[in-house]
């Protein structure tokens, strides 16, 4: 691939990080994202021979935004197993809530099981450093069980508070607490934060 191929390739997942962003993930069309990328709209083809494998390509940067995220917050976080597995926690809400349109991409079965762009080879590591660490607060356990039910309910929250439902069954506006409560019933008690 040349540097202008490659810098087409980028702009045309930019044009949809962009459009994801502003729009949601119902606006992703190749006709839509090559309009914003300054293109025909065949021109996406070239790149992406499917619709599957452009949508493939934004979720590869949101995944690779989040483990960027993910590591930053790991580096800031100076306490131990437990207020690490809260800082990854706390990170991946925040990811959510921030980039909603992403973060549904992101997670989308058909993306994860296509294999394209190592998607699988981008969502599994980030599983296994909360499996790590989880592993590490709680010794004894299978980590990747317990990694895995802290995940759901991380993610089954970030849905429900993008919903409002959580604000309203629990009359709390704020996030923090919540996840505190996560944190507790996942690893037992202690400082969350």
């Amino acid at each position: 691939m040349t540097e202008s191929d490659t810098s087409l390739r980028d702009r045309l997942v930019d044009a949809g990080v962009e459009l994801l962003a502003a729009e949601g993930p119902q606006a992703l069309t190749l006709r839509e994202i090559a309009r914003r990328a300054g293109v025909s709209h065949g021109a996406p083809r070239r790149y992406f021979p499917t619709h599957l494998e452009l949508l493939s390509a934004i979720a590869w940067r949101g995944f690779a935004d989040l483990a960027g995220l993910a590591r930053a917050a790991l580096e800031r976080e100076t306490g131990g197993p437990r207020a690490r597995v809260a800082a990854l926690a706390r990170t991946y809400l925040e990811f959510a809530l921030d980039r909603p349109g992403m973060y549904e991409l992101m997670f989308r079965h058909d993306l994860l099981e296509s294999g394209r762009l190592g998607l699988r080879d981008t969502s599994l590591p980030l599983f296994s450093l909360l499996a790590g660490l989880v592993g590490e607060a709680l010794p004894g356990v299978d980590a990747r069980h317990a990694a895995g039910a802290l995940w759901a309910n991380l993610h089954g929250t970030a849905q429900l508070w993008r919903w409002r439902s959580l604000q309203l069954a629990t009359g709390e506006e704020d996030l923090a607490p919540l996840l505190d409560t996560v944190l507790a019933a996942h690893l037992g008690p202690g400082e969350g934060r």
